[in-house]
């Protein structure tokens, strides 16, 4: 099926749940994302900074971009003048480059904090603990131009479904102590990243707010073969 028939198709799935669709469209081409864009899609969430400075630069501007890999601190000032969402805040580190280079910009930049949940070395994200020090750090205490808006996850690369629903569920749990304890008046934290191609349906089901859908929408990625050098 095209794109356009694929974003059809998962949008009415959807329908009855009340998540955000965000389309990864990492290593795809300015067509395919434009076909999509045409389709009614405007959320996109990329992997590499340069990839995404890159097309912010030539896509249209009422695109949402959505930052969702690893994110180093010497490339946030490439997409702190545009950025919508960054996903993956995995230090106080980063937190604090993110809230210097927004600064910079006279923004506020929406993040969400990356909670390390999978039963997988190669994952990056913040432990329970270490997300509740960052939230009572005096340095966050201090950022005026940051919003944490809520948690991302990303489940073990498994196809057991009890697991899939285990890690979900955690972080469901911690996004509920976390509000309860930090956020209680906040009404924009509220978002909770979980679930991409292979197991949004569990992450839903979990209470996701947000899905990471990539090959479902643009079908499987090929990697381009400097990627790997």
């Amino acid at each position: 099926m095209s794109i356009a028939a694929n974003l059809s198709e998962l949008n009415k799935e959807l329908g009855s749940y009340n998540v955000k669709l965000i389309a990864v469209s990492k290593t795809k081409s300015n067509e395919e994302i434009m076909e999509a864009y045409n389709a009614g899609q405007k959320v996109f969430g990329e992997n590499q900074v340069q990839e995404l400075v890159d097309k912010y630069e030539k896509l249209p501007k009422d695109i949402e971009w959505h930052l969702i890999g690893h994110l180093q601190t010497n490339k946030v000032k490439y997409i702190a003048p545009f950025i919508s969402l960054i996903h993956s805040v995995d230090s106080l580190k980063l937190l604090i480059e993110i809230n210097k280079q927004a600064a910079k910009q006279n923004r506020i930049i929406d993040c969400l904090l990356q909670i390390y949940i999978a039963d997988e070395d190669t994952k990056y994200g913040l432990g329970y603990d270490e997300a509740i020090e960052l939230l009572r750090s005096e340095e966050y205490a201090e950022m005026k131009n940051i919003r944490i808006t809520g948690v991302m996850g990303i489940a073990t690369n498994t196809g057991v479904e009890k697991q899939l629903r285990d890690e979900f569920y955690e972080l469901k749990v911690l996004f509920d102590g976390l509000k309860q304890s930090f956020f209680r008046k906040d009404d924009y934290f509220k978002e909770i990243s979980m679930g991409m191609s292979a197991d949004y349906k569990i992450a839903i089901e979990q209470g996701s707010t947000m899905i990471r859908v990539g090959s479902t929408i643009f079908g499987s990625r090929i990697t381009p073969h400097w990627k790997n050098n």
